[in-house]
């Protein structure tokens, strides 16, 4: 069984399997309907079953979920970062989008290790472009201090998934609380923010780039960082300089972008172990998540 159809049983039990015998016939009626051709599977599905093709000349991406009300606020999200370099969003139908395809959409995953330095220029430039964009009036989007769990549009949350009691070490899981605490307490002005801004989510489009895959969420801008940090799983984990590389990582963005060092430390904390409960909930794999261990012993950056 592949990560795709695990992580869709787990979560959604004999709906998701359903669900998932479903979908050839479910995405045959979609393409006809939409005059749809081509369509092909993209690698490395995970909650979301997604192809490329074209619908006419027009290169298009197929996106379906069982999580409806998750691909609502997706695409409310890219029709606020229009014109902020997202992909635009074609249709949108009950648990399906048809979204504009990146040409020829290589993600910043490509960059990773030998061109570390470049990658995160692009994804500093990508962060400033999107955080224009205003905070959307009357919007569905969870603030990261609202309390409640994030599951949808009328549910608020972000990071109440760390007050749980999980099988997530006492004091990764203490001390990820006190810094959740402090850091909220000291946030810096608001903004929109696209919320799991990682390589996979950052894609060539001709000589520019554009993001897929927001989360639309409200909060400072170090709390957007972490997500690239932490990312490409389980490429870095397994890299032998995965310690020196986020250390690294750490001072560039923390230089162009005017963040005290310490404060992205502590949210890459902080979202690490926020990460390793979302997946504990879900019944996912949660071996990478030992990056919270190099970010834990990092101190420079406290002192």
């Amino acid at each position: 069984m592949n990560t795709f159809h695990s992580n869709i049983i787990s979560i959604y039990g004999e709906k998701g399997k359903a669900w998932l015998d479903a979908l050839p016939e479910l995405v045959a009626a979609i393409a006809s309907r939409l005059d749809l051709r081509d369509l092909k599977e993209v690698t490395n599905l995970t909650y979301n079953y997604v192809l490329s093709g074209f619908q006419g000349d027009n290169p298009i991406i197929l996106k379906a979920s069982l999580d409806s009300e998750g691909l609502a606020r997706e695409a409310f999200a890219l029709k606020c970062f229009a014109g902020y370099g997202a992909v635009k969003v074609l249709v949108e139908d009950n648990g399906m989008l048809l979204l504009e395809r990146a040409i020829p959409g290589v993600s910043l995953k490509s960059y990773f290790p030998n061109q570390e330095h470049e990658s995160i220029e692009i994804a500093c430039g990508v962060m400033k472009k999107l955080h224009q964009e205003n905070i959307p009036k009357d919007h569905p989007f969870p603030h990261i201090k609202d309390p409640g769990y994030a599951g949808g549009f009328a549910e608020a949350s972000w990071l109440a998934a760390l007050d749980k009691d999980c099988l997530i070490p006492d004091g990764y899981l203490q001390k990820a609380r006190k810094l959740r605490g402090e850091l909220l307490q000291t946030s810096k002005p608001d903004v929109f923010l696209h919320g799991d801004l990682h390589h996979d989510n950052i894609l060539q489009n001709g000589d520019d780039w554009m993001v897929i895959d927001p989360k639309g969420v409200i909060g400072e801008p170090a709390y957007e960082v972490a997500a690239f940090i932490r990312n490409p799983i389980p490429e870095l984990l397994h890299h032998a300089d995965a310690t020196t590389i986020i250390h690294n990582r750490i001072t560039q963005f923390s230089e162009l972008l005017g963040i005290p060092a310490k404060r992205i430390l502590d949210w890459c904390f902080v979202q690490a172990v926020l990460a390793w409960a979302w997946a504990l909930e879900d019944g996912c794999d949660i071996s990478y998540f030992e990056l919270t261990k190099i970010f834990d012993v990092l101190r420079p950056f406290n002192d």
